[in-house]
Formats: C-alpha cells, structure tokens, sequence
C-alpha cells in the first residue's frame, strides 16, 4: 500500500544484487527503514544496559539474584502491556507520532534508573521503561511493514529486527568505556545516563521521516466504535489469527528465552565451562544474530514465513541439543555459539512481515501490538518454569523440554496460520 512515501520502484540495474530492494527504495522510504532500525536499535541497547550492571548492583546493594531476576521478568511484562498500547495509539494517532513517544519514553526511563538507590526504586523506573520499549517494536514494524512492496517486506522487517544485534553490540561497547575510564560506584549511573542519548534519536524522525497517512480503510475505521480498532482483533473474523498469532510469538520468544537464560548458567556450572565470560564468545553470539536476522529476512521472502520459522526453529533445537548432549569443551562451545545465535535470532526475522501481513489495516498495530507482546508475556515466563523443572530433574533434561516444546508450538501455528508471502496488504 502506498501510505505517503511513494511507491517503491525498484532499480532495474540492481535487480541481481542482495540489496536491490534497498536501493529501489525512494529517499522517503529509506529514510523511514533508518527510522524504524535506529528506533529498534536504541530500544534494545537501552535494555540491554541493565544486565551489564547486575554484577555491580549486587555488590553495591547486596541484591540477591532473585531479586535482580525480579526486575528483568518485570519490565518484559509491562513491556507486554506497553506493546498493546502503542499498537492502539499507533492505529488511532498515527505509527511515526507514536513512534517518537515510545523512544523518548524509554530513554528518559533508561536515564532515570541512574539516579535510583534500592531495588523497589529500580524496580518502578524499570517496569515505566518496559511501557516503552514495548510499544516501541509494534509500532515502527507496522510503520515499515506498510511501506515496503510485499515481496520485499519480510527482507526490510527483518533486517529491522537486526537492529536488536546492533544495539546489544552498542550496548557492550558503552558498558566497556564506562567501567574503563570511571570508578564502579559511578560506571553503573553513567551506563544508564547514556541511555538518554537515543532521545535525541527523535530529533531525526522529526525532520526526516515522512509523516503516515492511514488509508482509506483506516481513516473510514476512525469513525466507527470502538470495537472496530482494538476490540476488532478479538471478533470473529479475527479472533483465530490473534489466538495463533499470539501462540507463535509464545514460541519464538519463549524458547529464546529459556535457551539464553540458562544455556550458560548450564555450561558454567556442569560442564565448569570458562569461555562463555569471554569477549570473544559474546563477539560470536552477536554476529550470529545480525547474520542470523539477515538470513531469516531472506528466507523469509524466499522460500516463504511459515517454511522458515519451521527451519530455523528445527535447527535452533538441534543446536541447543547439541549443547546439552556433546562432551564438548571451550573451543567447541566457542564455535557452537554461533549455529545457537544464528538460527535462534533468525527465528524472529519473519514476525514482523507475518504480522503485518495477517491484520487488517484498520487494527494492524493493535494485532501486531497485542500478538507480538502476548508472547514476550508469556515466554517471559519460561527461564523462571526451567529454573522450577530442573529442581526436580536436570538443568540439561529442562532446557530441552522447554525448548523443543516452544518450537514445537511454532510449528502447530505455522500448519494452521495461512502463507502470506507476496500479499498485498489491501488483501490482508
């Protein structure tokens, strides 16, 4: 659809090349990809800050390790709420407004937590700085997903997720110079402070990126009730997509989440593993995960959503498996780190395209807001069932179960959830 950056014309001398649907964008549309990745990007770097200063706090506040883990599980819960309200703003106010409000919402937040002194006091500041960063991804996929042709959206959408790896890398990068050059009682504040910075981001969007104009369909849903935006996604003709929708972000996100959370904690305490401290393990697992974006964005448009999140999900357990059951040492879980980052980063290329793809215009950031969030709500929840399973067997034995369950899940929604690859919008 045409939302006022122009139509996409693609470049006939270009055509042969990866980046062809880049470089046929128009200035316009260009200028709102950059938009939406450095929107994803400063959001993710601002979230990652915080598992950088967890040593430090708990030495300074004598913060346990359950209530670190509090903080974390609490700001990706809001964050579920935060997603369903951007995607209701988005649909009623426009993506690139509320896109502005989400970014500096979540970087004032971020600041703040420097200036916190207890646990409940970050614990506040951080669950307001999950509103943010939730709502944040919603809205700037629908704002992209929109603009872009459809045989190029699942390759724009998930080099936008890529700008997760970018900000984790950003994230690294900051946390290093901060704890290099102050004292730690000082590094962990001015860590958070520089989280304000990507304020200014907004700075960018307002001169640049071209506002969106709703189309027919969604300025005609403007003057219906209110059921006809968030609501709508929960009537009949809908109500299948969002139950299935929601039921796969559970799975991707939640089997990530229990392989990130505990792979490590596995490694380090059974296999007595030292490389997963390492600067180079960290290096590896990122640039596995902007490759592992990259490929799935392909994919996605090549060989389709459903086939990939079957592939990358499949390859994912595997890799987990292989973890797990190989008497591997450094050197190996070194290497392995990257199929894990690839394949497990990968998985999420395709959401943002589908999604966009499976709502209707006139409650695409509703669906969106609430498919995408509903699974970080809930697979926010696996690291702390994992923890709870493997009480009663081994750590091993439950990270398997959960993870072959969460892509198990993936698979059963892609068999019931249509293809959408190529399809107009106007169509969805």
């Amino acid at each position: 659809m045409d939302t006022g950056h122009g139509v996409l014309a693609e470049a006939p001398s270009a055509r042969s090349t990866m980046f062809s649907w880049f470089g046929g964008m128009t200035k316009g549309e260009r200028r709102t990809f950059w938009g939406s990745f450095g929107g994803f990007g400063l959001d993710a770097m601002d979230i990652v800050l915080y598992s950088f200063a967890i040593p430090t706090l708990m030495t300074l506040w004598s913060m346990s390790r359950s209530e670190a883990g509090t903080i974390a599980t609490t700001t990706l819960l809001v964050s579920a709420l935060g997603g369903w309200l951007g995607g209701i703003l988005s649909d009623r106010f426009g993506r690139l407004v509320t896109l502005q409000v989400t970014i500096v919402w979540f970087s004032v937040f971020t600041a703040l937590c420097g200036l916190t002194s207890s646990f409940e006091s970050l614990l506040v500041v951080r669950a307001l700085q999950g509103l943010g960063f939730g709502a944040e991804w919603a809205v700037g996929a629908a704002l992209i997903g929109e603009m872009v042709r459809p045989q190029h959206r699942g390759k724009a959408l998930g080099f936008v997720q890529s700008a997760y790896a970018v900000g984790w890398g950003a994230a690294v990068l900051v946390y290093t110079i901060c704890f290099q050059l102050l004292p730690e009682h000082l590094a962990w504040r001015a860590l958070f402070f520089v989280g304000f910075l990507p304020a200014g981001f907004v700075l960018y969007l307002r001169k640049y990126v071209p506002a969106d104009t709703p189309s027919p369909t969604a300025r005609s849903a403007h003057g219906k009730r209110h059921d006809e935006r968030f609501a709508a996604i929960f009537a009949p003709d809908l109500l299948r997509t969002t139950i299935f929708a929601s039921l796969l972000s559970t799975g991707v996100q939640g089997g990530y989440y229990a392989v990130i959370t505990w792979l490590p904690t596995y490694l380090q305490t059974e296999r007595h593993l030292s490389v997963l401290n390492s600067s180079g393990y960290l290096a590896v697992v990122i640039g596995a995960a902007w490759l592992g974006y990259a490929a799935g964005a392909y994919c996605t448009d090549l060989i389709g959503r459903r086939p990939t999140f079957v592939l990358f999900s499949v390859c994912t357990i595997i890799a987990t498996i292989s973890y797990t059951v190989l008497p591997i040492g450094n050197t190996w879980t070194l290497f392995l780190g990257f199929p894990l980052g690839f394949f497990s980063s990968g998985t999420y290329s395709g959401l943002g395209a589908y999604f966009t793809e499976l709502f209707p215009t006139r409650v695409r950031g509703s669906g969106m807001g609430f498919s995408y969030n509903f699974g970080r709500a809930v697979g926010a929840t696996f690291p702390f069932i994992v923890g709870q399973l493997s009480t009663h067997i081994s750590l091993a034995m439950a990270i398997g179960i959960f993870t072959t369950s969460a892509y198990a899940i993936v698979f059963l929604c892609t068999c019931i959830l249509p293809e959408t690859n190529g399809k107009a919008l106007e169509e969805a």
